[in-house]
């Protein structure tokens, strides 16, 4: 008799990497003050191997945990803006959409993230006396939940992007780990796009380049663990997640103003979207 073998509930690359297929390439490097492990799934048969698709997965993790705001934070930010930066390109008009519903603390990293994104793309239009220069087009929404909304996220994030026309497309979502200690102290980077809802089981339409016709870069940080069994699923989250968002939520839209608004510092960036 075959036994189908469980898969783990998580949305990390990381966490599969004990089971990854040969020829899978893994490098390790440091960004800013974050140690980066990169995983780049190269194959159809690779990636299926370990429920993934194909693209690069870069795991960003602090020395510290999120919970508090580190005296660090702007060198966080400023790993992840270099690390983004390379998977995006040389983009410079981008779409920020932060995916979760926002009443929900677990689920509220992505509205959290855009609340804190400078949106630019009105200004030369609506503003041609402003000096632009250091500045990239961007503009942002958070398309809340299907149970909100009725619609699904890559349905809305499809239209937007038929009528702004970006360049690019930056998703931020609340992720699922496997493992209780990347809780808050991972950051996920990936050119493959996401599933929303994946890791819980909950998975939605595929938000990617492949369904949206553009480069689809996501970011995310686990803010729930699997503690269940295979007939029992339970997902757990710590009970200081406020604050683990809120920090999460500064460190990431630092990272991407600071990547898509070379011209400005971080201190300037933070005044603009306080």
């Amino acid at each position: 008799m075959i036994f189908e073998t469980k898969r783990p509930r998580t949305d990390l690359a990381l966490e599969l990497s004990d089971n990854l297929p040969n020829g899978v390439e893994v490098k390790n490097s440091s960004s800013g003050d974050f140690a980066v492990t990169d995983i780049h799934l190269k194959s159809e048969s690779a990636a299926r191997s370990v429920g993934k698709a194909v693209g690069r997965y870069l795991t960003l993790e602090p020395k510290d945990s999120f919970e508090m705001i580190p005296s660090n934070a702007d060198e966080y930010s400023i790993g992840l803006a270099d690390k983004l930066q390379e998977l995006l390109g040389n983009a410079k008009s981008v779409f920020v959409a932060g995916l979760g519903n926002e009443c929900i603390t677990p689920d509220s990293l992505g509205p959290r993230v855009v609340s804190h994104i400078f949106a630019t793309r009105h200004i030369p239009t609506d503003a041609p006396e402003i000096d632009t220069e250091g500045l990239g087009l961007v503009s942002c929404a958070a398309p809340g939940v299907m149970g909100q909304t009725g619609i699904e996220t890559s349905e809305f994030l499809g239209s937007l992007i038929e009528k702004i026309s970006p360049e690019a497309v930056i998703v931020i979502d609340a992720l699922a780990c496997k493992n209780p200690r990347h809780l808050g102290r991972t950051i996920q980077l990936t050119d493959a796009g996401i599933s929303p809802g994946s890791g819980v089981m909950n998975s939605r339409s595929e938000v990617s380049k492949r369904t949206l016709g553009i480069p689809c870069i996501a970011i995310g940080v686990p803010t729930v663990a699997d503690a269940g069994t295979h007939d029992e699923p339970l997902m757990v989250t710590p009970k200081n997640i406020d604050k683990l968002i809120s920090t999460s939520a500064m460190i990431i839209s630092g990272g991407i103003n600071k990547c898509l608004h070379t011209g400005l510092s971080l201190g300037e960036l933070r005044l603009l979207t306080a």
